[in-house]
């Protein structure tokens, strides 16, 4: 009995190979891959590689090597249409029964798609034509390589009703072919009743392929202000949108070796992504479908969803979450992120580069914290009722989960999110950097006012002599007096080298200091270098003796209260104050900046608003400024 190769494909691609493999043997997760126990030969250590995404096993010791189906034959001694029925159960199909008319249906659907792949070839040889200038002019305007435009079979759709039916019909193509490609339309009433054009004209042409890279259908985008902008050919035996992302051919190798996949909005968003080097897939005009879903877990296992800020993209995103929460499974979810309202990959590309798109992916958040973002922006929780009404559709939500395993750890996560909103609020407010130092002043530093200094002779006291090493009032004093030190040591840094305010000044622009006289000294030192840039040690002394801190200053600065810093001294060189200083400020700022970022990260998901994204980035940037600035000095 022969079986229609569109079948077979279906239940490859519905049915993996460890699903079936791991129904019978251990299997061991590798990276993208797993290894189990050959059975086809006296096994001692896992030598089967399965290979999910290429649908096929392999053995390195006895050169075992076939698909889903020959395994169950070589295994379970089936016969070929046995292993077919057992797999088309598991996919829950019916096995289609032979008959000629299912071959004549197989035969046609091949000859559909040499017909589809001919008008490819033959839009791809328009778009280098004087027809198609406008096209390959809009291509290149958008920044596409001849490369990329030739990788992705790029074409252009003459503005001609019949141009496509004259140039197929000189290849012996008959106009019903055309017709149920999806190439070509026929009116079926009113008075163009029987007439036919050109499904596509006037457009900038996208082939959308199979996951093989056959094409089966087109996309095609509108030149000026036509409408509808894009349009997609109509559902053929070959095509159904819901079933196909755009680009997945094109993605499949990238993905699988490194394990990333972006889920953007279009095809120029699929395309520039690629170009930039991200493996990207896009649905194809419609909300992500389970069908999708599925196919990109083929691919990876958390695929990041990266729509438009916009309220249509965050609906979008919302609509996907909702579809795949049923679909969950161990180790299976999808990942968000939000890019600036009215930008989309190739905008964000194009204007800050590559970095800024990595920066953003590593915002990524799963999708139970997207969930509870998106649930709790749409659902205000300012009344009792309202906070009781939100934990039951959490509760709800999380009952949607299929896989029991799965919908434990979302019970447990969304329970601990309910009871953490539960707390009364400020619990934890006002905790800044330096660990609480701020509760000891007066000791063994700066004063918190005029006051105070006016209390000791308005000079700065450097701290007592210390007790003696490893006694306990010695360690009490050094957890006390610490961070507060350190606090005074990063001053004094950017005071005798201004210099790294150019490359650290974002850092001491987030901090938040505990003590109040050294947080305005903070904000003194970064309004003078923006008043007065490029200035040395001793003019930004000088600014400061005029606004009457000369004593102040004198103590922060002294050799003696930097006895322990060498680094912060006016003696030492520049790179030894930033390495000193990169790691002090790594030291004591990282985890509470690291802390802030995930706040603002949280926030964000809240809000969705530009000043929550801007503080986000702002967060990451000077978190990467620590970073390098250590970096560069462990090379040197």
């Amino acid at each position: 009995m022969s079986l229609p190769p569109h079948f077979l494909d279906e239940l490859r691609d519905r049915v993996t190979v460890s699903s079936v493999i791991g129904r019978k043997y251990k299997l061991e997760r590798k990276g993208r891959e797993f290894l189990s126990l050959c059975p086809f030969h006296n096994d001692s250590k896992p030598s089967l590689s399965i290979v999910d995404d290429k649908g096929f096993y392999h053995c390195f010791a006895c050169g075992a090597h076939g698909d889903v189906f020959k395994f169950l034959m070589e295994n379970d001694g089936l016969k070929f249409m046995e292993a077919v029925e057992q797999v088309a159960s598991l996919a829950g199909l019916e096995v289609p029964k032979e008959s000629p008319e299912e071959q004549q249906r197989a035969e046609r659907r091949r000859s559909l798609q040499e017909v589809v792949d001919l008008a490819c070839r033959w839009y791809e040889r328009q778009l280098h034509t004087s027809a198609g200038e406008a096209g390959l002019r809009y291509l290149k305007e958008r920044g596409l390589t001849d490369e990329t435009v030739k990788a992705f079979r790029l074409g252009w759709a003459p503005d001609d009703r019949k141009a496509l039916q004259r140039a197929l019909k000189a290849e012996g193509v008959d106009t019903e072919v055309l017709v149920e490609a999806g190439l070509v339309k026929r009116y079926d009433e009113g008075e163009r009743a029987g007439e036919t054009v050109d499904y596509m004209r006037g457009r900038v042409l996208f082939p959308i392929t199979d996951r093989r890279g056959k094409v089966i259908a087109f996309g095609g985008r509108v030149l000026g202000d036509g409408q509808p902008k894009y349009l997609n050919s109509p559902d053929t035996p070959l095509f159904h949108k819901g079933r196909v992302l755009y680009g997945l051919a094109q993605a499949r190798e990238a993905a699988h070796k490194s394990g990333e996949l972006l889920v953007a909005e279009g095809y120029m968003d699929v395309i520039a992504l690629a170009q930039a080097g991200f493996p990207a897939v896009a649905p194809l005009g419609t909300a992500l479908t389970e069908d999708q879903i599925v196919e990109l877990w083929r691919l990876t296992p958390e695929p990041i969803l990266c729509f438009d800020g916009d309220t249509a993209g965050q609906r979008a995103a919302r609509r996907a979450c909702d579809r795949a929460l049923p679909l969950l499974k161990p180790g299976h979810s999808l990942r968000f992120v939000t890019l600036p309202e009215g930008q989309d990959p190739d905008d964000l590309i194009k204007r800050d580069g590559k970095k800024a798109l990595r920066d953003i992916l590593g915002t990524a958040r799963g999708l139970a914290d997207f969930l509870w973002a998106s649930e709790l922006v749409s659902n205000p929780t300012d009344t009792p009722e309202r906070r009781a009404a939100f934990f039951k559709r959490m509760r709800d939500l999380v009952r949607e989960v299929a896989d029991q395993g799965v919908q434990i750890a979302y019970r447990d996560h969304m329970e601990a999110r309910i009871e953490e909103m539960r707390r009364p609020q400020g619990r934890n407010g006002g905790r800044g950097f330096g660990g609480g130092a701020g509760r000891d002043q007066g000791r063994g530093g700066f004063q918190r006012s005029r006051g105070n200094d006016r209390q000791r002779g308005g000079r700065w006291t450097p701290p007592p002599p210390p007790e003696p090493v490893g006694s306990r009032t010695a360690r009490a004093r050094v957890d006390a007096v610490l961070p507060r030190r350190q606090q005074q040591v990063i001053l004094a840094t950017f005071m005798h080298h201004p210099g790294l305010l150019d490359e650290l000044g974002e850092v001491l622009a987030t901090l938040s200091l505990d003590d109040p006289f050294l947080d305005k000294l903070r904000r003194q030192i970064l309004e003078i270098n923006a008043e007065d840039p490029g200035l040395d040690a001793d003019g930004l002394r000088d600014h400061f003796m005029a606004l009457g801190y000369s004593d102040t200053v004198d103590g922060l600065l002294a050799d003696e209260a930097l006895h322990h810093a060498g680094f912060a001294r006016k003696s030492a060189s520049h790179s030894d104050a930033r390495q000193g200083l990169a790691e002090l400020l790594g030291r004591f700022a990282g985890p509470l900046l690291r802390e802030q970022l995930f706040d603002a990260q949280r926030e964000y998901g809240q809000t969705f608003s530009e000043a929550s994204w801007q503080r986000m980035l702002s967060l990451q940037s000077t978190l990467q400024a620590i970073t390098s600035a250590s970096a560069l000095e462990d090379a040197n």
